[in-house]
């Protein structure tokens, strides 16, 4: 079965992720317009750094588009819910309606999320438990493609041999430092933001708990792992595959786990 499409009507959504496309769109077309391809004509780079950097902005797009219109787990209007499992469902007083423990309700969506983690104005969606593994992929190679753009900015002033300027009137190459000192302003910002979201995803999967209960302090001991690093991962994004854990081009198939054991808080 396919993943469901789940858009959100936000005009502030709609301009945080739209800068957030233009700042991809910038790197990728004027990085390799100055720097890939005009060092790849003259031998200095080989195509392995040209395609590599087009993977990486490919992944990057990839997984924001994914996770701006996947459903991150909304609740069904009618839920079925098995007699062995009521005791872990709990009614939502905002949507009057019943929840499995851990699942909120988002304001901003108007809907209960299953383990929501949070909502994020960047990709205009809910980060709940059908979604959560794309936005961490999104994390993951935003960071790849900010600390690649970087390097290549710097390699190109003080590493790769000075380019022939047989090409001067063109427009990138008579603005080239300007284009790259705002490429490596913009990169500076979106490693430094990104790498700190993503270290608090990380140490919320290893211990097992979501941004809104650290804010609410509702687990004990939310610093101890309650399960090994391996088994929360693969529930997150869906198989015990590392390698699939890096792939966005997929569709996730939740993990079959305890149900006592999936809601303990």
């Amino acid at each position: 079965m396919g993943q469901r499409i789940h858009f959100v009507v936000d005009p502030q959504g709609w301009c945080c992720m739209g800068l957030i496309i233009f700042v991809w769109l910038y790197n990728t077309i004027f990085i390799p317009k100055v720097i890939l391809f005009p060092h790849y004509e003259e031998g200095n780079i080989s195509v392995v750094a040209v395609l590599c950097y087009y993977f990486c902005s490919l992944f990057c797009i990839a997984s924001l588009f994914r996770a701006s219109v996947a459903d991150p787990g909304k609740l069904s209007e009618n839920p079925k819910i098995p007699i062995a499992e009521r005791e872990y469902w709990e009614l939502c007083h905002k949507c009057n309606m019943m929840r499995p423990k851990r699942s909120h309700h988002c304001s901003r969506c108007g809907h209960c999320v299953r383990r929501m983690d949070h909502h994020c104005p960047w990709i205009n969606n809910c980060v709940g438990e059908d979604n959560h593994w794309l936005f961490l992929q999104l994390c993951f190679y935003t960071q790849i493609l900010s600390s690649y753009t970087l390097i290549l900015d710097f390699c190109h002033y003080y590493y790769f041999l000075p380019l022939k300027r047989e090409k001067w009137d063109v427009f990138v190459f008579r603005h080239e430092l300007a284009l790259l000192r705002i490429s490596a302003f913009m990169g500076l910002i979106i490693l430094g933001g990104i790498s700190r979201l993503f270290y608090t995803q990380l140490m919320g999967i290893f211990t097992d708990t979501t941004s809104i209960e650290k804010m609410s302090n509702c687990c004990e001991d939310i610093s101890r792992p309650r399960k090994p690093w391996q088994q929360t991962f693969s529930e997150v994004f869906g198989t015990h595959w590392k390698i699939l854990w890096f792939i966005p081009f997929r569709q996730r198939q939740p993990l079959r786990v305890p149900y006592h054991f999936a809601n303990h808080v």
